[in-house]
């Protein structure tokens, strides 16, 4: 498993859900010689959002040719399922849905026990209040600010609220949590989304549609 210690302060993690799959080591490269920090793997069954991305041979491949850490997303109906396979593939990094997880102290306690970072989402809908008991055992909340299950939708505003909200809770119950955003974010929010307590930011349609992606990773992290 690829070494993940950096510090959590204006991260990047380009989404390869918008990558060119005819070119993915291409483009899985490109991502090893910018300034992106994590490499953003968006898993979709078709039932918890509605769509199909990809699962386990896309992972392995994202795996054998990064040398960023793979930060796995399952929007997946009972992911539990599947976290060790996802470890196995090489994440770095394993976060659920909360709302697809019953047991969802269980599920982070997994997660941890399998060498991984353990984060949960969030979406649109959900209040922040709904992870005020766990918080404290989470390394890394991820605001959804999109309805999760298709690439290049419009960024949702109250994002901003959302993001302030959970690092209020954070500074009082775990001030190291990675405060992660994903789903129209780009070079016009990005810099405010830092500024209200985000320090991840995915960025899929906005990085791979850009004449250079490079540049673009670079223009959002010094936002």
């Amino acid at each position: 498993m690829i070494n993940d210690t950096m510090t959590n302060d204006h991260l990047i993690a380009p989404s390869i859900l918008s990558a060119d799959f005819g070119n993915l080591q291409r483009d899985i490269e490109m991502l090893n010689q910018s300034e992106a920090d994590w490499i953003h793997v968006d898993i979709m069954d078709g039932l918890f959002v509605p769509n199909i991305s990809f699962g386990f041979p896309v992972a392995e491949v994202a795996y054998k040719h990064a040398t960023k850490p793979l930060d796995v997303h399952l929007m997946i109906v009972d992911p539990d399922r599947y976290l060790k396979r996802f470890a196995a593939a090489g994440a770095a990094g394993i976060t659920v849905q909360l709302e697809a997880c019953p047991n969802l102290h269980r599920t982070i306690q997994v997660i941890k026990e399998l060498g991984c970072r353990a984060g949960v989402a969030i979406n649109p809908h959900s209040p922040v209040a709904l992870l005020e008991d766990i918080v404290g055992d989470l390394d890394l909340v991820l605001i959804m600010s999109v309805n999760p299950g298709f690439g290049g939708q419009h960024f949702i505003e109250n994002t901003y609220k959302k993001v302030a909200d959970i690092k209020r809770l954070a500074e009082k119950y775990n001030p190291d949590l990675f405060i992660e955003v994903d789903g129209g974010v780009d070079k016009n929010n990005a810099g405010e989304l830092f500024s209200v307590g985000a320090n991840v930011l995915v960025a899929g349609s906005s990085v791979f549609s850009a004449s250079s992606p490079s540049a673009m990773i670079s223009t959002l992290k010094n936002s």
